[in-house]
């Protein structure tokens, strides 16, 4: 069962020129530092490192070398194993097993593949600095074989990093499947500095190729327009995500580094920086006719009754004050609202009542898009990219805006439109500001339904 490995993003890291060396790393030594990659469970023992009964876990990861080292100045990819369920670990005498004679060649994901032709693994990895994603196979994870490159397209703005390739049946439908390929970026993302795009195709076990509504041609100068590409968040702090193969019930679940390379030397956080997004299941539905991710996090399956419900309720330029977020805890806020005659409906999260300052999540129903806006959230002077506001498109369903927000103690997860649009963003709220508000402005909105819960 392949596993998507995250390296800790919880070290601080030393400033770094945009886009170069600042790479979330495990341990290293005196040849090599340990970079991001993917893990898998051996299972038939392909690699000689365990067992057909008692597989080895092998973690596929980038060595980028030393000065000093035979391959200075290198990135290139390498293996450890664990014959104890992951507790120790072992280099492989043979690493690095796949290198390119790159300084930029990083980022393996691997998973196994089951073709016509039979079943592999493969690589999918980056040429960072060329914004292209290589693929490679492999029968036992130490020969690997070239396969195609895929890119430069769309987003090109900033190093690729963090690639993932899977398939998803379209609208549940398992004689209709396609392939996801994620492709991080950073910067050049459409909300500035790090981020995540995706394509949507086919995968025949060699080459990827994107679908044509995914592609966004260039315009004359050359240039890309960002908000036509396919993004897997339109906030600022969803990066590197990758996903689980081989989930209970063949779900697919992601997870991402919930921050942004643009300030993420300097957060107001100690002893440590940097937490993972929630998890996500991903699937794939037609949307205006073309098949799109949609997002759903994973919550508990029992989340406690709501402290709070409303139905039917009508607003013409008020407010409505929710329960507080309790201290420690995170708050679900479920809402299905039809915005009527009203220009805007706005949650003001994680704030004073009566105060100004709060993270501002908002519809505008003139120009139908969503704004996630944290200028005036609270703690936002320790980097002058920090206090920003993000907005999306959205397309409402009958007039009906919905509406699914996770507010933690440091960030808000917002999923529009049961997860078609999504919008995360870190926040550093004032001591005690817990408040949540609904405030409806410029004529009169109804609350379908509103439900807010406690997730201790």
């Amino acid at each position: 069962m392949p596993l998507a490995a995250k390296a800790s993003a919880r070290r601080r890291k030393s400033p770094t020129p945009a886009g170069r060396g600042r790479r979330r790393r495990w341990s290293g030594d005196e040849e090599e530092d340990v970079f991001s990659g993917s893990i898998v469970v051996d299972h038939g023992n392909t690699s000689g490192f365990g067992t057909v009964e008692d597989p080895a876990l092998v973690a596929i990861y980038t060595s980028a070398f030393k000065e000093g080292s035979v391959h200075q100045g290198t990135q290139a990819q390498s293996l450890a194993f664990s014959t104890d369920a992951g507790m120790t670990w072992s280099k492989y005498a043979g690493n690095p097993v796949l290198g390119r004679g790159s300084a930029h060649f990083r980022d393996p994901k691997v998973f196994r593949y089951e073709g016509p032709a039979g079943s592999c693994w493969v690589m999918v990895a980056v040429e960072a600095q060329h914004q292209q994603v290589v693929l490679y196979r492999s029968a036992n994870l130490k020969d690997w074989e070239y396969l195609s490159t895929f890119g430069p397209a769309n987003a090109t703005g900033g190093e690729w990093e963090c690639p993932d390739l899977f398939p998803l049946p379209v609208d549940g439908d398992p004689d209709n499947v396609k392939w996801v390929l994620v492709v991080n970026i950073n910067p050049g993302a459409v909300a500035g500095g790090s981020g995540g795009q995706y394509f949507v195709g086919d995968f025949d076990g060699v080459q990827f190729t994107a679908d044509s509504d995914s592609l966004v041609p260039a315009d004359a100068d050359g240039t890309t327009d960002l908000r036509h590409c396919l993004w897997l968040d339109w906030g600022r702090d969803y990066y590197a995500a990758v996903s689980f193969s081989n989930a209970p019930e063949n779900r697919r679940i992601m997870i991402g580094w919930m921050n942004n390379w643009d300030y993420a030397n300097t957060l107001p956080t100690s002893p440590w920086r940097s937490g993972m997004s929630l998890a996500r299941e991903v699937e794939l539905a037609t949307v205006d006719g073309s098949p799109r991710l949609v997002q759903r996090p994973v919550l508990p399956l029992d989340c406690g009754e709501p402290t709070r419900t409303i139905q039917d309720v009508e607003l013409h330029h008020s407010l409505l004050q929710l329960p507080d977020a309790a201290p420690g805890s995170a708050q679900l806020i479920e809402a299905e609202i039809l915005p009527g005659t009203a220009r805007t409906v706005a949650f003001r999260l994680l704030g004073a009542s009566g105060g100004s300052a709060a993270t501002v999540l908002s519809f505008d129903a003139v120009t139908s898009r969503i704004t996630l806006d944290r200028r005036n959230s609270g703690n936002t002077a320790f980097h002058d990219k920090f206090a920003s506001a993000e907005s999306a498109p959205v397309k409402l369903d009958d007039g009906v805006l919905r509406l699914r927000v996770i507010v933690d103690q440091c960030s808000v997860e917002v999923f529009a439109q049961d997860g078609r649009v999504v919008l995360s963003d870190l926040v550093f709220p004032l001591s005690a500001h817990l408040g949540t508000e609904v405030h409806v402005e410029g004529g009169t909105a109804t609350v379908r339904k509103l439900a807010v819960t406690a997730l201790s």
